[in-house]
C-alpha cells in the first residue's frame, strides 16, 4: 500500500516504540536470544523505512523571502478631471455614455492619483501591440528589478518562473520574455497563465507551491499583472463601460523559495491555499464575460448578477478554509448551528464564524468598493481590517491579480506587521473563482517600507466620501 500523507504516518511512528517494547517483553520468556536479534534487526529496518517515507512525504515548506510592486510615474496620472474631459471628447462616446462613468467615477472608491499607461492619454487612445509590450516591459522589468535589489539574489539562481495576466497574451510568451530580458537558465521551469482573471495571483502562487514541492531547494519567480493598453473599450455598453472607470496599471514580483537556508531570511511563510471554481453554473461562469457589443467593440462585461455570486462563492471558499485556520470554538458553535438549523428551526440565522479569530490582517482584493463592503458585512470585519484594500483602490485603482501585494504592502508600511501575525489574502476572478491563501509572519516588518506606499504612506488612511461629487 502507498502512503501518500505524512499524517497517515505520524500515529504509527509515535506507536512504534510501545510496540517494540511489548513484542521484546512477550519474547523474554524464551530465552532464544537469537530470535530477540532478529526481531530487533527487522524492527529496526521497519522504523528506517517508515521514517524515509515520513521525510519523503512531508510538504516542504514555502517561503516568502521578499516582494515587489510597480509603482507608476506621475506622468501617467489620471485625475477624475482628466478622465472626464477625455472621455467627453471621445469620438464614440454619446453623453448618455458619459453620465454613466460619471456617476461609477463619483462612487468608485479611486482616488486622484490613479494611473492609465500612456497610449490612453491620447484622443482617442492609441492602442497597439508595441505600446502594449511597452507597458509590460515597464510594470515587469520595474517590479523584477525591485525585488532582485531586495533580496540580492541574481536570475541565474531562479529555477521556476510563473506570470499571470489575463487579457495579453503575445507570442513569444510574457515568460518567454521574462526569460530573454533576465537571460535565466535553460532549465527554467516556466508557466504562464493567461485569461484567468483578478484572482490568478494566488492561482499562480498555489502553481508555484506545487512545483516547488517536487524540485527540492529551489526558488520560485511569481509575477503577476493586468495589460491595461490593449484593453480600453470604445463603446456605450454600459455593464462594459466599468473596466475602462475601474481598472488601473499595476504589477508584483514575489520570490518563493523551499530552501531551508532561507527559513531564517523569508518574511512569510505559506500555510494554506484554498481554491474554488463555481464555473459548472451558468451564470456564476458568465457574470465577467469578454465578449464584443451589437457594434463590434471588444470588452468585459460585468453582470448585474457579480455581488450576488461573488458571495456565494465566498461562502464555499469559507467552507473549506474555515476548519483548516478556525479555533475549535468556532467550528463547533459554526457545526451547533447548523444542526439547529437542520432539525429545529431553519429560519434561525446562520452562525458566521469569527475569523478575527483565525487572522491578524486582511487582504481583499480592491476589485471596487461593492467588493469591500460586501466582505467587511459578510466576514463582520472593522474599518481597519479592511482599511489596506480600501486605501489601495484610492491610491492605485484596481490592479487587477496584484492587488493583494500592494496591500500587504500597506500593512508592512503603516507599521502593523508583527511576528506571528496571520494574514488571509483573499482574490475573486473570472470563472467565477474565489481563491484564499493564509501567510504567517516569520520576523517583525520595521518601517520605512521600501515600496509603493513609501512617498505617501504619511497621508494614509483618508477618508473616502461615500459619494465624489464631479461637474
Amino acid at each position: 500500500m502507498l502512503i501518500s500523507s505524512s499524517s497517515s504516518l505520524k500515529p504509527i511512528l509515535l506507536s512504534f516504540p510501545l510496540l517494540l517494547t511489548l513484542l521484546l517483553l512477550s519474547q523474554s520468556s524464551h530465552h532464544h536470544h537469537h530470535h530477540h536479534h532478529h526481531l530487533f534487526l527487522t524492527s529496526f529496518l521497519f522504523l528506517l523505512l517508515l521514517l524515509t517515507l515520513y521525510f519523503l512525504s512531508r510538504p516542504r515548506p514555502i517561503y516568502l523571502l521578499n516582494y515587489s510592486c510597480f509603482k507608476p510615474t506621475p506622468t501617467c496620472r489620471v485625475p477624475f478631471s482628466t478622465y472626464m474631459e477625455h472621455a467627453r471628447q471621445m469620438p464614440f462616446f454619446d453623453d448618455r455614455s458619459v453620465r454613466f462613468q460619471t456617476l461609477i467615477l463619483e462612487r468608485s472608491g479611486l482616488g486622484e492619483e490613479t494611473c492609465l499607461p500612456p497610449p490612453h492619454h491620447y484622443i482617442p487612445p492609441t492602442p497597439s501591440l508595441s505600446s502594449s509590450l511597452h507597458e509590460t516591459h515597464t510594470v515587469l522589468f520595474s517590479a523584477i528589478d525591485h525585488l532582485l535589489k531586495l533580496t540580492s539574489i541574481h536570475p541565474h539562481l531562479i529555477d521556476i518562473l510563473v506570470i499571470n495576466c489575463s487579457l495579453f497574451y503575445p507570442i513569444p510568451s510574457l515568460s518567454s520574455i521574462i526569460i530573454n530580458h533576465y537571460n535565466l537558465r535553460t532549465d527554467i521551469r516556466s508557466f504562464n497563465l493567461s485569461g484567468m482573471g483578478c484572482s490568478a495571483g494566488l492561482i499562480s502562487v498555489d502553481l508555484a507551491r506545487d512545483v516547488l514541492q517536487v524540485h527540492p531547494n529551489s526558488l520560485a519567480l511569481v509575477l503577476s499583472t493586468e495589460i491595461i493598453t490593449p484593453n480600453y473599450y470604445a463603446g456605450k455598453e454600459r455593464a462594459m463601460l466599468l473596466p475602462n472607470c475601474l481598472f488601473r496599471m499595476g504589477a508584483s514580483a514575489v520570490l518563493l523559495s523551499n530552501r531551508s537556508c532561507d527559513a531564517s531570511i523569508a518574511k512569510y511563510k505559506l500555510l494554506h491555499v484554498v481554491r474554488t471554481h463555481k464555473g459548472s453554473d451558468d451564470k456564476a461562469h458568465s457574470c465577467v464575460f469578454q465578449e464584443q457589443d451589437s457594434e463590434g467593440n471588444l470588452g468585459i462585461n460585468l453582470s448585474k448578477d457579480l455581488m450576488a455570486i461573488a458571495g456565494d462563492t465566498l461562502k464555499s471558499n469559507i467552507t473549506s478554509i474555515g476548519p483548516l485556520v478556525l479555533p475549535a470554538s468556532e467550528q463547533l458553535l459554526f457545526l451547533f448551528t447548523f444542526i439547529a438549523r437542520k432539525l429545529i428551526n431553519p429560519k434561525l440565522k446562520p452562525y458566521i464564524p469569527d475569523f478575527k479569530q483565525a487572522f491578524e490582517h486582511f487582504c481583499i482584493h480592491a476589485g471596487g468598493r461593492a467588493v469591500i463592503d460586501e466582505l467587511q458585512k459578510n466576514l463582520q470585519l472593522s474599518a481597519e481590517h479592511v482599511e489596506a484594500s480600501r486605501m489601495t483602490l484610492h491610491r492605485f485603482g484596481n490592479t487587477s491579480s496584484s492587488s493583494l501585494w500592494y496591500e500587504l504592502s500597506y500593512i508592512e508600511s503603516k507599521g502593523r506587521m508583527r511576528r506571528g501575525d496571520r494574514v488571509w489574502m483573499i482574490g475573486f476572478g473570472s470563472g467565477f473563482k474565489c481563491n484564499s491563501a493564509v501567510w504567517k509572519c516569520l520576523q517583525t516588518v520595521k518601517t520605512p517600507v521600501e515600496g509603493p506606499w513609501s512617498e505617501c504612506i504619511h497621508r494614509y488612511p483618508v477618508h473616502i466620501p461615500e459619494v465624489v461629487k464631479l461637474l
